[in-house]
């Protein structure tokens, strides 16, 4: 069975003990923001050909020109065309949603003017171009595309750039079809830091843009901190977390599975579950080690849940939402 960190709220250090576990340096560390910054610094300095080193290092791709990374729209129509139906409709319908809600979301400028003729108003005024981080790397995230495409386009964004690595070569078809629905501009093969640091900067291929966003891993979300100010960026999102809060009455299988959704982004993803039912913990261990073997991504969960997992034990769902509001408050 996986050894995931238990806590209780009665014991004497357990604020000390959470903040330790919650730690952001734990997995952002020195050397990360070393590794980090030397790309950025190389990115910036050599363009593209920076670009492909770092590509063919982490990503293990074997392009030879920064034309071997651009996807053509084609090969995302293509895509779309030869996913199975249920997967397009699937998508299609994800967008139509992601676009209505986000139509009534619009802002628009407005202006009145004193009588002393002076005029005042709100200029509302689309990004020229925006900037798109898709993971790709350990896992595809097609809902990632639409999120943050179409939310651009709906503001009237002109050019929208996406990124996304491709380890190996290793393609995926659901999220070359969800930039094809979402109406994704340009595609290109590039993921990491480097990513990052040709939309922020800009190289002979890949432009610079307004703003990036989208999640990735630590060294992503690290490289937007350290761009910002030379470009806008959403948040700094990443790690991956997850906090489920239960009374104990639901299915400890739908629990474990709730963890497993974050624990399968990454080594780095967190994931939390708060009860005040201490059987109820047990019975979700119980459930984690049933399913965990049956995953398709059971080596990274389980590296996930023994680095940075936490069942927390407390007195009532007072106490539940007390210790929630610390963990993350929004």
């Amino acid at each position: 069975m996986i050894e995931i960190k238990q806590l209780s709220a009665s014991q004497a250090d357990f604020w000390t003990a959470l903040e330790d576990i919650l730690a952001w340096e734990g997995v952002s560390d020195d050397k990360v923001t070393d590794i980090v910054k030397e790309i950025l610094a190389e990115v910036k300095s050599r363009g593209d050909e920076a670009v492909l080193e770092y590509s063919r290092r982490f990503d293990r791709v074997t392009a030879e020109t920064m034309s071997d990374l651009e996807i053509s729209l084609d090969r995302a129509k293509a895509a779309l065309e030869n996913i199975p139906s249920e997967q397009r409709q699937a998508l299609e319908a994800a967008a139509q949603r992601v676009r209505q809600y986000h139509d009534h979301q619009k802002q628009s400028s407005w202006s009145y003017t004193e009588e002393d003729g002076t005029l005042l108003g709100q200029q509302v005024t689309p990004l020229d171009r925006a900037g798109l981080y898709v993971p790709g790397g350990k896992a595809a995230y097609p809902s990632s595309v639409l999120m943050n495409a179409i939310p651009a386009k709906v503001a009237g964004v002109q050019e929208l750039i996406m990124v996304v690595p491709t380890p190996n070569g290793e393609v995926n078809e659901l999220v070359l079809a969800a930039a094809a629905v979402a109406g994704v501009d340009r595609i290109f093969a590039v993921g990491g830091a480097q990513a990052v640091a040709a939309l922020a900067y800009g190289t002979e291929t890949i432009p610079q843009v307004d703003k990036i966003v989208g999640p990735g891993n630590i060294f992503v979300a690290t490289a937007k901190g350290m761009v910002f100010g030379t470009v806008g960026i959403d948040m700094i999102a990443g790690p991956s977390e997850i906090l489920v809060i239960c009374d104990g009455k639901t299915d400890p299988d739908w629990i474990a599975m709730d963890l497993f959704s974050q624990a399968e982004h990454d080594e780095d993803a967190q994931s939390i579950l708060i009860s005040p039912d201490a059987d109820f913990l047990e019975k979700v261990n119980a459930s984690i080690a049933k399913l965990l073997p049956t995953m398709e991504r059971k080596d990274i969960i389980t590296i996930s849940l023994q680095n940075r997992a936490a069942m927390i034990h407390v007195e009532d769902m007072d106490t539940a939402i007390e210790v929630a509001n610390f963990i993350a408050a929004e």
